[in-house]
């Protein structure tokens, strides 16, 4: 097997191209609704920010809801010393309710932290696992209210005796589960928003690194001749059958 030969000139200057499979992105602008890590956090413009407030407003909602409940939400009788749900007697509705509220509560302290420490983070994929994480949580917590509000308020609705103690709770409990799914819809619309942002913007940087490769210099196709190759003989030219 005979390899072609390759002729460079001495006088070509070359340049190293990066492989097509060791592409990155560089993080220019604003990637994922943040500015480029590495910059001074600015506590005014973060508070000023919508997302930020629309969060605070949650975590606000979410202490009125289940704080409401495990304060005023369990009653007892003149007959009977056993604490009861002023939601119809159905306890499942009390626990929901200081169950999602809890829940909600520390989601709105973790996320944030993440917000504030965000700019900071250098690495694309990170802020895009915590924007699609926000997104989700956001958007479950929306649906959990939705149902939240539609259980508390057929429960209350079904209460026959209206108790004289815990009934503004009761009713403020309701109000505020109803407020919380446009907050939490409106942190899903927030971090939906922010993961496009991304999305667009590995599109507009992304290159085709296909394109970016010349050709290289000065290849020829001419084959080397092989040694002895008109002069050799095969085999069968040599051969003499023997004499008997």
């Amino acid at each position: 097997m005979f390899l072609p030969s390759v002729q460079c000139d001495p006088g070509t200057a070359y340049t190293r191209t990066p492989l097509p499979f060791a592409t990155s992105i560089e993080m220019e602008g604003n990637v994922y609704g943040a500015a480029k890590a590495g910059g001074a956090f600015d506590l005014e413009n973060f508070l000023k920010q919508p997302q930020t407030i629309t969060r605070v407003v949650s975590w606000v909602f979410s202490i009125i809801v289940f704080g409401c409940i495990t304060s005023e939400g369990y009653i007892n009788s003149h007959e009977t010393s056993q604490l009861k749900c002023i939601f119809n007697q159905n306890v499942d509705a009390c626990h929901y309710g200081v169950g999602i509220g809890v829940i909600a509560f520390l989601i709105c302290i973790v996320f944030f932290g993440l917000d504030v420490y965000f700019p900071q983070i250098s690495n694309a994929d990170q802020r895009k696992h915590i924007v699609m994480a926000d997104l989700g949580i956001s958007g479950c917590w929306t649906f959990l209210w939705f149902i939240g509000f539609c259980f508390l308020t057929n429960q209350w609705v079904s209460t026959t005796i209206t108790p004289d103690v815990g009934a503004d709770s009761a009713r403020a409990a309701i109000a505020f589960t109803f407020f919380s799914i446009f907050s939490w819809g409106l942190l899903s619309c927030f971090a939906y928003k922010r993961y496009r942002m991304g999305a667009e913007d590995f599109n507009e940087k992304y290159v085709d690194p296909s394109n970016d490769y010349p050709p290289y210099p000065n290849v020829t196709d001419n084959y080397q001749q092989p040694p002895f190759g008109n002069t050799a003989r095969s085999e069968s030219e040599d051969y003499k059958p023997p004499t008997y």
